[in-house]
């Protein structure tokens, strides 16, 4: 039976060593429920970090340890402490989780700490690949395993991978900033499925992979050498029941109360009026409890009549307290609390109740039920389930949620009183909308919220992407429906060697040798020259270079050859040296056109223009992609009207937008040379769709082959210029 691979920094698992004695118990997080289905409940593997390090395990605790992770369907990862040290402390929490939440002042790139990340990356790939048996489906979660996917790919290239990023993906113009991002990009790129917890972090991350890597989307869908990768948006949700049920269970009058529940509820019985409003954190930057506290200060000095009314009951939950940036973060927090406190108390009202802790789960319903208001705030979040939560806690659906427009359950709770971090006015504007709220609005606004959490808790997210993952295999079953195997390539060989009379037709750039900023500088090498007249010395083999360029650049490029050559699209050709026509064109046009193709040259910086002797060429290869695709159809546009009366056509090629006489393509000249002699054996290659009109063109017992997997008329299709000489080699190994 097949298999999941679920791959996560930890382990569902918190293990333990107290006296030489082993605890082992699951995990309560997230995460781990959702994968619950997959993992416990299914023939899922979890490997992970088990949280203990090579250091602290001894030949004889190894064993163990290992044996009770292998019981809970877990694999581990060993780490040492410097791996710990400089992968997870420094590199995943001091470069990109900052960076990923736009905070730059704190992001530190050392290269050690990459070094360590490569590294640590590296071991999991090793743990991972051991695991996997064929039919497998391998599923990597979050930032510290970014460069994971495509390390499985390059062993495994049969195996289905997903990655999903559990935080924000930042914008192009703060992740060009990252010394490594080309790497990074290339990691996500291993998976099939790359999934983000919302439609913004999606964008964010194709327009990196367009600017950045210069690869072809399509929608949200990738190519990528031989594969689609699609991106996709999955918004995660919770444990619905979880947190309903226990809920339910805290209001049953025969459920024993809590000694914070009575706390809560001496305050709360003070009068109608007494108000909680809830704030759940753990202590990071990102959630922005120190603006939350300037917020609320600014409230009570702004809405002076709340004052002994509403508390704020703040519970931060320590996080990485080792960090200098915590460190301060924590000092802020305790001064503005301790200001806030000695500024507004009086002798029987504090207004902010402080928590610096963890709370267990039965606490955390305590304060979820007894809080009319929850006030959620980060000034950037990936989710945010404590949002969620909140509303799933509210079974008699009143009470009201204010949640930043920064977190990414913003995009799915518009029903939640939605405000800008940021802005102190927004805070006390929402709070004292909040706070007079008609009960009967509340109850609108918490039953639409709760039904959509129900219908799509944690499971269905999960669900949902292996559904979409499952798909992705079809996409890549169409993409290379075509794509040259072994036996096809040996197939093609043997019928080359039999042939009486051969033709090997090969369009150049793109085809023979790949694409460049400049045109000028796709010269070819003498190893192109080497192949190229292996064929020319074979006998009974006419070999014809049939290409866009212009008749004066391969002029000069193969003045000293012998090889047949048609240019401009099929408007020249050379036999035996000799230069004829094949069309009789008009280029009176080109004076109009000029002109309107500089214009976009000015406006669209990294554009230039070829003039060729019977076209004229707009290319883009160097410019920002996002403009480019605008400026594409701007001139598409404009150009429409002025070539239909002219007999014109514009061409799109590779980053290249041609316009030429519509009598001339790469098909008539095809059909041209192909009258000249009959053939036993027709090769005709090309990459672009302008080459399309020689497949076109070809007769039936010709083997066309598309150089890229893009949807082509030829027979088959080959990854790249690479590969194509390596076939061409093959032909000639007898030359």
């Amino acid at each position: 039976m097949n298999k999941t691979i679920i791959v996560s920094n930890r382990l569902p698992l918190q293990i333990s060593i107290e006296e030489d004695k082993l605890n082992v118990t699951p995990s309560v997080g997230g995460l781990a429920t959702g994968m619950k289905s997959v993992h416990a409940d299914g023939n899922g593997v979890w490997v992970g970090w088990s949280g203990i390090t090579d250091e602290d395990l001894d030949e004889d605790l190894k064993p163990k340890v290992n044996e009770k992770i292998e019981n809970a369907k877990c694999k581990a990862v060993g780490l040492t402490e410097a791996d710990v040290e400089d992968f997870y402390l420094g590199f995943s929490n001091r470069t990109l989780w900052p960076l990923f939440h736009y905070f730059l002042e704190y992001t530190k790139f050392e290269t050690e700490q990459w070094d360590a990340y490569k590294r640590v990356n590296e071991k999991f790939a090793e743990v991972v690949l051991e695991t996997i048996e064929e039919g497998d489906t391998v599923w990597v979660h979050d930032y510290q395993l970014l460069l994971l996917p495509q390390l499985i790919k390059d062993k495994r290239p049969d195996v289905t991978i997903g990655f999903f990023l559990h935080i924000p993906f930042p914008s192009y113009e703060i992740f060009r900033t990252f010394p490594w991002r080309q790497e990074l990009l290339t990691g996500m790129l291993g998976a099939d499925l790359i999934g983000f917890h919302t439609y913004d972090y999606e964008r964010h991350f194709l327009s990196s992979v367009k600017r950045i890597l210069r690869l072809d989307v399509n929608f949200n869908e990738i190519t990528y050498h031989d594969r689609i990768v699609k991106v996709d948006s999955f918004p995660m949700g919770i444990d619905y029941g979880k947190f309903s049920n226990a809920a339910l269970a805290h209001d049953n009058p025969d459920t024993k109360k809590s000694e914070l529940q009575k706390r809560l509820d001496t305050h709360l019985n003070e009068g109608d009026d007494q108000k909680f409003i809830l704030s759940i954190d753990r202590l990071d930057y990102t959630k922005g409890i120190p603006n939350r506290l300037r917020a609320f200060e600014h409230f009570l000095n702004t809405y002076p009549q709340y004052k002994e009314k509403v508390r704020l009951v703040m519970l931060a939950v320590p996080s990485r307290s080792n960090v200098p940036q915590y460190q301060k973060l924590k000092r802020e927090t305790d001064e503005l609390v301790g200001r806030i406190n000695g500024e507004f108390s009086t002798v029987s009202w504090t207004p902010i109740w402080y928590f610096y802790r963890s709370l267990p789960f039965e606490n955390l319903i305590d304060l979820y039920t007894s809080s009319d208001i929850a006030l959620i705030t980060p000034v950037r979040d990936g989710m945010n389930l404590v949002a969620k939560e909140y509303v799933a806690t509210r079974t008699k659906q009143d009470g009201v949620l204010i949640l930043s427009e920064m977190a990414g359950a913003a995009k799915e709770m518009n029903e939640a009183i939605l405000i800008n971090p940021n802005s102190l006015e927004d805070f006390a504007t929402a709070l004292d909308k909040a706070l007079t709220m008609p009960l009967e609005e509340q109850q609108s606004r918490m039953k639409i919220l709760q039904k959509r959490l129900k219908r799509y808790d944690v499971e269905k997210w999960a669900e949902e992407f292996f559904k979409t993952l499952e798909a992705t295999n079809q996409i890549q079953e169409v993409a290379v429906s075509k794509k040259l195997n072994d036996t096809e390539e040996a197939n093609i060989v043997e019928q080359f060697k039999n042939a009486k009379n051969r033709l090997v037709l090969l369009d150049y750039d793109g085809t023979l040798v790949g694409f460049k900023d400049n045109p000028q500088d796709a010269k070819p090498d003498a190893k192109l020259f080497n192949l190229l007249d292996k064929f020319e010395n074979q006998d009974n083999t006419r070999l014809c270079l049939i290409s866009g360029r212009d008749k004066a650049t391969f002029e000069d490029w193969y003045a000293k050859k012998d090889y047949d050559l048609i240019t401009d699209h099929g408007v020249w050709m050379r036999e035996h040296k000799e230069w004829t026509p094949l069309e009789i064109l008009k280029t009176e046009w080109m004076a109009n056109i000029k002109p309107i193709l500089e214009t976009f040259v000015d406006r669209t910086p990294g554009t230039f223009i070829e003039e060729k002797e019977y076209s004229l060429a707009w290319h883009y290869r160097t410019a920002d992609p996002e403009l480019a695709q605008i400026r594409t159809l701007e001139i598409n546009t404009v150009l429409t009207s002025m070539v239909a009366n002219n007999e014109l056509s514009v061409l799109q090629g590779n980053k290249v937008i041609e316009i030429k006489s519509s009598n001339v393509n790469k098909g008539r000249a095809t059909t041209q040379l192909l009258r000249k002699e009959d053939y036993d054996f027709i090769l005709i290659m090309g990459d672009d769709w302008t080459d399309e009109y020689m497949f076109e063109a070809a007769p039936e017992l010709a083997t066309t082959i598309k150089v890229g997997y893009v949807k082509t008329k030829a027979k088959y299709q080959i990854k790249g210029p690479e590969e194509v000489r390596q076939l061409l080699e093959k032909l000639t190994l007898d030359a």
